[in-house]
């Protein structure tokens, strides 16, 4: 294995034990709708800011204003990509997180998103920066959706 590969396994690993100790440590009782409204807000504070900076981009480069696609490899197609993955994430997260609260306790829900948000703060930044960072960001935000709903569905069978 090259390091390059062994770095980003690693990131997955140190995810894999966030993501179990951030679903051990959020599963308490909370009020269901406080905590749906809370859980999404901050994943979707952060698309919004995936979004507005996409806008920026446009406005600012004449190349892609009138809607052209983006050059591949440019800062915006990487944009572009983080923003796709990030709705991915988020549309998985809509479908199992209720399901995890209603089963573990609805607290869980603003623990996983304000990690969600975090992590993919950080695979956004890592996407353009460093892959290492960007193997953590997004193990970060998969995983504890992964986690929290194979959990919950043991705890409910």
């Amino acid at each position: 294995m090259d390091d390059k590969r062994r770095v980003i396994a690693g990131s997955m690993a140190l995810a894999m034990l966030w993501s179990i100790g951030l679903v051990w440590w959020g599963r308490s009782e909370a009020e269901m709708l406080p905590a749906l409204v809370t859980g999404f807000l901050p994943g979707g504070l952060v698309m919004g800011a995936m979004i507005g900076r996409l806008a920026q981009r446009r406005f600012f480069d004449s190349t892609i204003i009138d809607g052209e696609p983006f050059v591949a490899g440019s800062g915006a197609e990487i944009d572009q990509r983080v923003l796709t993955n990030t709705t991915e994430q988020m549309v998985l997260a809509l479908a199992l997180w209720p399901f995890a609260g209603h089963v573990l306790g609805w607290g869980l829900l603003p623990c996983l998103g304000l990690s969600f948000a975090g992590a993919r703060l950080l695979f956004w930044v890592g996407y353009h920066r460093a892959p290492p960072l960007r193997g953590l960001g997004f193990a970060a935000s998969f995983y504890p959706t992964l986690v929290a709903a194979l959990w919950a569905l043991a705890v409910w069978l």
